[in-house]
């Protein structure tokens, strides 16, 4: 993988089958990729070990064909196995201290926050990017705390590793996301949920 300092997180797509609408997930994934998204979470909450495993090199497989990073949700585990480029931790998951011990300095670490204080204590833990939301309501994932705009860019300012918006991200708000100074804006429904999903890559990724 390259730098993982070089990362773009302008456009990150979060999987969710529960919006495909019956379609194949790996079409849905490269679909996306096509669109303009440049770095895929593979999120799975209701799956065993070895399927999410294998689901996972499926995965992987086809986003390296097209040189974009695979970061995988919640499973250091995972992540190591498939020699993913990352994970991304929730509160109730691996520390991040942890989780480097575990995968080294050169794999990507993310973690949620919601607030200014936990934002810079996870970058104390090294941390090497922040999912901040969920911004707006979002079907996708329930018992979300709500952060405005206003505390985005507060958290943007308080630390120095780039922060990707998150939750109900459409066209519609996206350019607001950016302008309060997200490096980068996340997507589930927003993409995997329209009927064009390359379009709907395209459209995000314009604004």
């Amino acid at each position: 993988m390259p730098d993982k300092g070089l990362v773009n997180y302008s456009l990150y797509l979060i999987t969710d089958r529960k919006v495909l609408g019956g379609k194949e997930l790996l079409d849905c994934i490269e679909d996306a990729i096509k669109g303009g998204v440049t770095l895929v979470q593979l999120r799975e909450k209701n799956i065993n070990t070895f399927d999410y495993y294998n689901l996972a090199l499926k995965v992987k497989e086809l986003v390296r064909k097209y040189g974009i990073p695979l970061i995988i949700n919640d499973r250091v585990d995972i992540a190591l196995a498939v020699d993913a480029e990352g994970v991304h931790l929730g509160p109730e998951d691996l520390p991040i201290a942890a989780a480097r011990k575990l995968m080294g300095r050169d794999k990507i670490i993310g973690a949620s926050a919601n607030c200014i204080e936990e934002a810079l204590d996870f970058q104390r833990q090294g941390a090497d990017y922040l999912g901040i939301g969920a911004l707006f309501p979002t079907k996708t994932k329930g018992n979300t705390e709500h952060v405005t705009l206003t505390q985005l860019k507060a958290i943007k300012e308080a630390v120095h590793i780039p922060i990707v918006g998150i939750g109900g991200i459409s066209t519609e708000n996206a350019a607001s996301v950016k302008a309060a100074g997200a490096d980068g804006i996340a997507a589930a429904s927003g993409i995997l949920g329209s009927e064009n999903i390359v379009e709907a890559a395209r459209r995000l990724k314009g604004l």
